[in-house]
């Protein structure tokens, strides 16, 4: 099969494409034809050496979330069957043809949602809800604040903070405003010309947001302190903007916040499985609703991988991008 594979890190170059053997499914593992993928931050941090290789054992390639179609099944496989169409998010190998990944860890493609776009759900949508309503606890009726709100990540927080009823602000740069208001944003905040903690308080009336997901860290943790809300939370699942931060503790002991952070790729499968699982059961439904959709910025052949992240790194996508591998 054609992979991406890593031999070195370091700039777009060091993306390789050549072919390696096919992966071989353990008893309760699934083969899957990959589709399509979708490019994350991990991705180049990854291709950068900043990121572990997964699988030390086997090829380094990177790629967390991909869609495709069941190719075969392992002796003890009962959920799955050759042709189904299929999503999951994994530890890595997926800028790849094809992947082995444990049953468990697949989900049916939406009906409503192309096999070629379905890559463009996984990852983001099981880290925005996991941040925003299993961790962060957002119910109807409360306000979130989403930062970075254009990424994958973002917009899918915002669909889905809509869609259990919640209000949701973000933040984002001054050209993606627009993009954001007609995503179902209740308020779009530019970064580059508005104060985040100042805004929410107009918005909200001095109260705050229930929970925050930020992507970003740095000095945003305190200002995140300043903007949530009496008991609310703040969910960091990424440090763009820098993993250090001096925290104002008292202001969280007034607050009685919490601020958690959270991984999806470290979890060990089993907390996979079950997230997945439950995701499935509580929330792919909304995809034949209507009230989620794949949020697709563009696409590229597996040859342009480098063109690719070459986006990601310009802050200019609205969305996923994804890779189309066959």
């Amino acid at each position: 099969m054609r992979a991406v594979v890593l031999h070195s890190h370091g700039g777009p170059e060091v993306l390789t494409i050549e072919d390696i053997p096919d992966p071989v499914p353990a008893p309760e593992e699934v083969l899957v034809n990959i589709r399509a993928t979708a490019l994350n931050r991990a991705d180049l941090l990854q291709r950068m050496g900043l990121y572990a290789n997964p699988y030390p054992e086997t090829f380094e390639i990177p790629g967390l979330e991909f869609a495709g179609t069941v190719a075969a099944v392992g002796d003890r496989v009962r959920l799955w069957s050759p042709g189904d169409h299929v999503m999951a998010i994994t530890g890595g190998g997926a800028y790849a043809e094809r992947i082995a990944v444990h049953e468990r860890q697949l989900m049916a493609v939406p009906r409503s949602v192309g096999l070629d776009d379905a890559a463009a759900i996984p990852e983001v949508y099981l880290t925005a809800w996991d941040a925003l309503v299993v961790q962060g606890g957002l119910t109807s009726g409360r306000w979130a604040l989403v930062h970075a709100g254009a990424s994958g990540v973002g917009t899918a927080a915002i669909l889905i903070a809509k869609a259990v009823g919640a209000r949701v602000a973000v933040t984002c740069s001054g050209g993606k405003v627009a993009a954001l208001r007609a995503l179902g944003a209740d308020a779009v905040i530019d970064y580059g010309t508005q104060d985040f903690v100042e805004e929410i308080k107009t918005i909200t009336a001095g109260r705050g947001v229930d929970v925050i997901l930020d992507v970003i860290g740095g000095d945003y943790v305190n200002r995140n302190i300043s903007a949530v809300a009496l008991r609310g939370r703040v969910v960091q699942v990424g440090v763009m903007g820098g993993g250090s931060a001096n925290v104002n503790v008292g202001a969280m002991l007034g607050k009685r916040m919490q601020l958690i952070g959270t991984v999806l790729r470290a979890r060990p499968i089993e907390e996979k499985v079950a997230l997945t699982q439950r995701f499935a059961a509580e929330m792919l439904p909304l995809f034949d609703s209507g009230q989620l959709r794949a949020i697709v910025d563009s696409r590229f052949p597996l040859a342009e991988v480098a063109a690719a992240q070459a986006r990601m790194e310009t802050n200019a996508n609205i969305g996923k991008i994804l890779l189309d591998i066959s």
